[in-house]
């Protein structure tokens, strides 16, 4: 990091001016506004064709368009996901897409396969090319390398530690981009093919089932010289199903250390998870990254903030390969998810003053006498009991059970539209 770039020193305190991007993923064009309505600087996006999350909802060009223009409005970056390692049959209009891409007013693209980087210069110029982590970037002469070939920033390896990427600033004046959340990769990553194997889906294409959470049961094979082909069972009938993910990534408390070593966008991985991880996730980030900035010699993290991650994990969390190689207490062997103490119930659509009465949308069942939470950009979050709830007719509920059932309760506080509740298990 240029030290003379990004801080200002006053009388007072130190002062850091030039705070790394936030990037939220965002499956659908309802994710992508929550998003940059909870923080984020920049989201990322697939389209239908040529990226590797072909479960997601995805994007048309209009839907893309849409977004562009929503983030545009409040200052924020689209990039999209082209990161497919392209087989021959793949390529079909690949260079209309980028035009269209380009045209729309997207950033950028986040690219894996050279054909495609070079596609990229030759149809739509004004397109920033990123390098995808399935290039699995993981030391500073590979960097060069990529900025020799014009690229304008690389999305590292998961498995790059701190060190590593202080050698690669050093090196290399190239914009950096890493993961600071979100799932990782029980194989090198972007290198397996289990999913492959197993189901004919290739991870590679945007077609990975996660062979790697499925449970399995261990079994020795039978010996062939001594003509026992029976298998043997590795395993106790009481014994838990082997597993073999590890856990996610969570560097919260590493972010200080990221923004002094001048990495240039801190990215949240999850395209395909709900508008109640986004908005969490983003949110507690961009409190951290802004408190920090505010006032670095004198920051601690807040124990609410790793709190308010817990709500929305339904998994454990690690720092991964952030200062170390992590051990078997990363790895989920024997379980791969936890309870988390909290379900996404509703989002709010509108709040009337007068009679302190919220209008929602339901996400997820709740009842009177439920202990709920509401969180947003414009509140700070508060706990309460839901009491009579009404639809939008005016009937008496006996609970919101419906699937995006539009109802209304009193609240103890004002709240504000995209605000949103959590029930309490």
């Amino acid at each position: 990091m240029d030290q003379q770039t990004v801080k200002e020193s006053t009388e007072e305190k130190r002062v850091i001016t030039k705070k790394p991007e936030l990037l939220a993923p965002a499956g659908s064009l309802e994710k992508l506004k929550i998003a940059v309505h909870y923080g984020a600087d920049a989201v990322f996006i697939g389209g239908q064709d040529f990226g590797l999350r072909s479960n997601a909802d995805n994007f048309s060009i209009e839907e893309m368009q849409e977004g562009v223009q929503f983030a545009t409005k409040y200052g924020a970056h689209i990039y999209v996901t082209t990161n497919i390692y392209a087989h021959n049959e793949n390529m079909v209009g690949l260079d209309d897409y980028l035009e269209e891409l380009e045209r729309i007013g997207v950033k950028g693209i986040i690219v894996a396969d050279p054909l495609i980087i070079e596609a990229s210069k030759r149809v739509a110029p004004k397109l920033e090319v990123h390098l995808s982590t399935q290039q699995s970037l993981s030391n500073w002469q590979a960097v060069n390398f990529w900025k020799q070939e014009g690229l304008d920033r690389v999305v590292l390896a998961r498995e790059v530690g701190l060190e590593e990427m202080l050698e690669m600033k050093k090196n290399v004046d190239i914009e950096i981009e890493t993961f600071i959340h979100g799932a990782m990769c029980i194989s090198y990553s972007g290198r397996c093919v289990l999913s492959n194997h197993m189901t004919a889906r290739d991870s590679n294409r945007g077609g990975c089932c996660q062979s790697c959470r499925w449970d399995y049961f261990l079994y020795e094979e039978g010996d062939i010289a001594s003509e026992n082909l029976d298998e043997r069972a590795l395993f106790d009938e009481d014994d838990a199903p082997f597993a073999m993910s590890p856990k996610d990534l969570n560097l919260i408390k590493a972010i200080p250390k990221l923004i002094e070593a001048g990495i240039d966008s801190l990215k949240v991985e999850g395209r395909m998870k709900s508008i109640h991880y986004v908005a969490t996730v983003v949110s507690v980030y961009r409190k951290v990254i802004d408190a920090y900035c505010a006032d670095p010699d004198h920051f601690e993290i807040d124990d609410e903030w790793v709190q308010e991650l817990e709500k929305c994990a339904n998994r454990p969390t690690a720092p991964a390969f952030f200062e170390n190689t992590p051990g078997h207490e990363e790895q989920m062997y024997r379980y791969h998810s936890q309870k988390t103490a909290f379900d996404f119930a509703g989002v709010v659509l509108g709040y009337e003053e007068e009679t302190k009465v919220v209008t929602l949308q339901q996400r997820n069942h709740f009842r009177p006498g439920d202990r709920i939470e509401f969180f947003g950009p414009e509140i700070m979050n508060f706990i309460q009991v839901v009491d009579t709830i009404w639809d939008e007719e005016g009937n008496q509920l006996d609970a919101a059970r419906h699937p995006l059932q539009i109802v209304k309760f009193k609240v103890d506080k004002p709240v504000s539209r995209d605000n949103m509740m959590r029930k309490e298990l």
